[in-house]
């Protein structure tokens, strides 16, 4: 189950963990990344506030924690290919996960449909 923010974010439930990135519409708008800044290993995010940075030849863009949590994961290929993140945001880009602190939170965040209507 994908779910999206209204700032680009992506985030696919596992559990109670979640794997989130940016989404596909964003690397597009980026152009070619070269620089990514990953959350460490443990660090708490809370919604709202940034969590990655992601930077392109045009500028550089913080990503935002869709939810609450700690993270578990950081995908550390994306720090060494960042451009990976722009060629396969939804996939082999994705940035981080994080333990979610609260499941429900999940409900404000939008579905696929959802974001394709928002997004054009």
């Amino acid at each position: 189950m994908l779910r999206f923010t209204d700032e680009h974010e992506w985030l696919a439930l596992d559990g109670e963990v979640a794997t989130v990135g940016i989404t596909t519409h964003a690397a597009e708008q980026l152009g070619d990344l070269v620089f990514v800044e990953l959350p460490k290993v443990g660090a708490k995010l809370v919604k709202g506030e940034a969590a990655a940075v992601v930077e392109s030849v045009k500028a550089a863009s913080d990503v935002f924690a869709p939810i609450s949590g700690e993270v578990t994961e950081v995908n550390e290929a994306a720090i060494a290919d960042p451009a990976s993140v722009g060629t396969d945001p939804q996939g082999a880009g994705w940035l981080y996960r994080v333990r979610l602190d609260d499941v429900s939170a999940l409900d404000g965040l939008m579905d696929e449909a959802a974001y394709a209507e928002f997004t054009k």
